[in-house]
């Protein structure tokens, strides 16, 4: 063991109380020896070893002895410590890959909720207890140094972290993937709340730095925008199609390690940071136009600042679809360039690489290799589209309308001019199929079109992706099921073997083993550890369910993670969780089909109740209800809701008169850090969503995974997860899909269950009372008068049938041996949804590739 006072001038404990105001300085480049052939092996960690380079890369690289370092330093040091651990093997996998010339999975997606880095590195590389200890002797404690990262904010909702548990289950399961995306350097936005609204605020998470990115602008690639095409006669006397751009940025990559679990295969997540390429011009600095001599740089730099800017102006549509083009054609042109050998055959580009359009987003990917082969490959026409049929997959994860991209053909044009072209060239080529299988029916062909003429003539973004696609999937059965009869009902009848079903899953390793760590002590005690790579272990639970010993375990630990949540939420928010409560738990994107009006119609509804004298107060089952959700900047119901919310809540949570049994909780800027200490708390998971609008949803399955209940409707991957556990221990309410679909049909009236139920009706007049609003009756007009009017998901219409399944749940919670042998039945039951299952899917119905060996 090293003298660690005499290397760095005596210990110096770090504070146990962390900061969560403390970022990061940038990371340094890593070079290799010009004569090496291969990466240089990976160093092998003893706790004496690793406390050398953890002093090492805080002498080196933070410039300080330990006595004298900050907590963020050593953060940084650690990080580094643990970086050089994978760094051999990241290098190591990129070379195997590439000599092995295999398929790979080239995920597009817009966006990557990846959460905290450092932890997800300790358990994957099993350093975790060496680096406890090596720090313990150090003078130091990890989960302080944990506690200075500030996540990447680089996704908002379910498609970004799905797409981080993809990634996280292919390098875990030995399969090439490198993930393409955007590097966001203020990400969606970090939420606060002034007086209950919401205030978006920029997430400078990257403020001083990312210690788990390596830049790599020598790898930079030119992304062209803008100007015109132009008809020639190439040498060999074909006509082709130059265009020619009108300006340009560069796509600068930034790496980051996906390491695999316990395997030493470390896939690749690449992010792009647009720049200019000519960022400052010294002649206009000189004559003293400050401002203009950078224009360029802030105008490129735009691209790549914000995932999903307000797009309500025509400014903020451009930025959208130059952020889309931006990424897909800097990853396509890294695959052709960086990762096939010198004179590979693109006709065959098929062979090593399978895209998968993870939504409309990444679509301009498909006429941009068009682009590539035909007009810098020389490729005809037909070629080029054979080619680039083979190297495309489709997962749509939305049903609603407006969530298909449409992009105007004006946008289109004056942006991406070549693009249209190819486009239009498409259409035509699809048409013509449609013509010779459906002859004579032109209703049908202009429904399939991809140009939809309305308004203003758009492309239809999902239909692109569908006519390109080997494959198109939905992410639950009965999405995928109203996506082959509704959605993309046209396509399916054309293409009936192109539709196929890949349920949606979560990582085991962030989710549980991460997340809720107790547990998965238990679990290994109880199962041992395959289960963390193999979650459909978990049916070995069943018989403990009836286990006096596991069951008192098993609530001791939920007890637990709600002490944890409580010291959370109280340093991090101010927020104060009774003891003794239901923790009633409802987190996701803020949207008016995910329905939190009717949770909040739900507690309005018990208050009305006590404050009337219909029910009293110590018959309310002891509850706290706690919210997380952004909404989008522009969406003013989704932003009315929230601030109703937190002005219910400032109410209910101060009226003595409901004797603390109902409390109303919403910590702002809800993300995956928060996601790991609540989910694992949440007695009771709300997934209320109206039936046939949800694609799947991947909370509902992280809260029956850790042991919550739900309550939900059946819609998206609650139907599996209803079948899976049974209905015995899952609290379906709310009308059927089919339901849904008859009742708009026959013209669905929201004001007549407004005037007809008692309990609803008194809610609704208690809020428009004024009574949250400090007497102004019309401050939520917007959003009750919206329920009672329109109600568009048709929370009026199942607010009985949900506030009786509550009432079925109080009648559960108040059996807590009933509640925690459910409870044990929804952990052994739900092993399906692990995302190891999903690529699997993945890999057999849609890739079809196999993990390297």
């Amino acid at each position: 063991m090293p003298d660690i006072a005499q290397i760095n001038g005596g210990p110096e404990r770090a504070d146990e109380s962390p900061s969560t105001d403390v970022r990061r300085i940038g990371p340094t480049s890593t070079p290799t020896h010009p004569l090496a052939t291969a990466p240089v092996g990976a160093p092998t960690y003893s706790v004496d070893g690793f406390v050398r380079e953890f002093l090492h890369e805080l002498n080196t690289n933070q410039g300080v002895t330990l006595s004298r370092s900050s907590v963020n330093d050593q953060y940084l040091a650690l990080a580094s410590t643990v970086k050089n651990y994978l760094m051999a093997r990241w290098l190591e996998t990129n070379r195997k890959t590439q000599d092995a010339k295999v398929k790979t999975i080239g995920y597009l997606s817009a966006e990557y909720l990846l959460g905290s880095q450092l932890n997800n590195a300790l358990l994957a590389s099993d350093l975790h207890d060496i680096a406890a200890e090596g720090l313990r002797q150090c003078g130091l404690s990890l989960p302080t140094l944990r506690a200075q990262e500030i996540e990447p904010g680089l996704g908002n909702g379910g498609l970004g972290r799905l797409a981080a548990c993809f990634i996280d289950s292919l390098a875990t399961m030995n399969v090439p993937c490198i993930g393409y995306g955007i590097r966001y350097e203020y990400g969606i936005f970090r939420q606060t709340f002034v007086d209950g609204r919401q205030v978006e605020q920029p997430d400078t998470w990257l403020a001083l730095g990312a210690p788990w990115e390596f830049p790599h602008p020598e790898a930079s690639v030119v992304v062209n925008f803008g100007g015109t095409t132009e008809r020639y006669t190439d040498v060999d006397g074909e006509e082709r199609c130059r265009w020619n751009p009108e300006w340009n940025v560069l796509a600068v990559p930034y790496n980051y390690m996906v390491p695999g679990y316990l395997n030493g295969r470390v896939n690749t997540l690449r992010l792009w940071s647009a720049v200019a390429t000519k960022a400052f011009d010294l002649q206009i600095f000189n004559a003293g136009d400050y401002a203009q001599a950078v224009r360029a740089q802030t105008f490129a730099e735009n691209i790549s600042k914000v995932l999903y800017p307000e797009d309500s102006t025509p400014q903020g549509k451009e930025l959208r679809l130059q952020q889309q083009y931006f990424f897909v054609a800097a990853s396509l042109r890294d695959f052709i360039n960086n990762e096939l050998e010198e004179g590979f055959d693109l006709h065959n580009l098929s062979d090593r690489i399978i895209f998968q359009l993870n939504d409309t987003h990444p679509v301009i990917a498909v006429p941009e290799l068009m682009r590539i082969l035909i007009d810098e490959e020389g490729f005809e026409w037909e070629e080029a589209w054979e080619a680039t049929r083979k190297c495309f997959a489709y997962t749509c994860h939305t049903l609603l309308p407006e969530a298909l991209e449409v992009w105007s053909t004006e946008l289109l044009g004056r942006l991406l001019p070549r693009h249209l072209e190819l486009i239009y060239q498409i259409n035509e080529h699809f048409l013509r199929e449609v013509h010779e299988t459906f002859p004579g029916d032109e209703i049908r062909a202009r429904r399939m079109s991809l140009i939809v003429e309305d308004r203003e003539q758009g492309v239809r973004m999902a239909h692109l992706a569908a006519v390109a696609a080997t494959k198109i999937n939905g992410v639950a059965a009965l999405h995928s099921q109203l996506l082959r009869d509704k959605v993309l009902k046209d396509f399916a009848d054309l293409w009936p073997d192109r539709f196929t079903n890949v349920t949606n899953g979560v990582t085991p390793r962030r989710f549980v083993r991460m997340a809720n760590y107790k547990f998965a002590d238990l679990l290994n005690d109880t199962l041992g550890s395959g289960w963390v790579t193999d979650l459909e272990r978990l049916r070995e639970l069943e018989p403990y369910a009836e286990d006096e010993d596991f069951k008192a375990r098993f609530r001791e630990v939920k007890a637990w993670n709600k002490r944890r949540l409580t010291g959370l939420l109280e340093a991090r928010d101010g927020i104060a969780l009774p003891e003794g409560h239901m923790l009633d738990v409802m987190v996701k994107r803020l949207h008016e089909y995910k329905r939190q009006s009717l949770k909040l119609l739900h507690i309005v509804s018990l208050y009305e109740q006590v404050l009337s004298g219909k029910i009293a107060a110590a018959d309310v089952t002891p509850r706290t209800v706690l919210f997380g959700a952004k909404a989008a900047p522009g969406y003013r119901m989704a932003k009315d809701t929230i601030h109703l919310i937190n002005k219910v809540a400032e109410v209910v949570n101060n009226d003595a008169r409901l004797e603390g049994r109902l409390k109303v909780a919403f910590p702002a800027n809800y993300n995956v850090t928060l996601a790991e200490k609540l989910i694992p708390a949440a007695d009771l998971s709300e997934q209320i969503s109206l039936a046939g609008m949800e694609a799947s949803g991947t909370g509902n399955m992280k809260f029956a995974l850790n042991g919550a209940l739900t309550i939900g409707t059946d819609d998206g991957a609650n139907v599996e997860i209803r079948q899976l556990v049974g209905d015995e221990h899952f609290f379906l309410f709310g009308m059927t899909e089919p339901e849904v679909a008859d009742l708009g049909a026959a013209g669905y009236n929201p004001a007549s269950y407004y005037e007809s139920n008692e309990n609803l009706r008194d809610a609704l007049n208690l809020i428009l009372s004024g009574h949250f609003s400090g007497g102004n009756r019309h401050l939520f007009d917007s959003v009750v008068l919206n329920l009672i009017n329109q109600d568009r998901f048709m929370a009026l219409a199942d607010f009985q049938s949900y506030v009786d399944a509550q009432a079925r749940v109080e009648e559960r919670y108040a059996d807590q041996e009933a509640w925690t042998r459910s409870a044990i039945l929804n952990v052994a039951r739900t092993g399906y949804f692990s995302s190891d299952r999903s690529m699997r899917d993945y890999l057999q119905r849609i890739w079809h590739t196999t993990p390297m060996i």
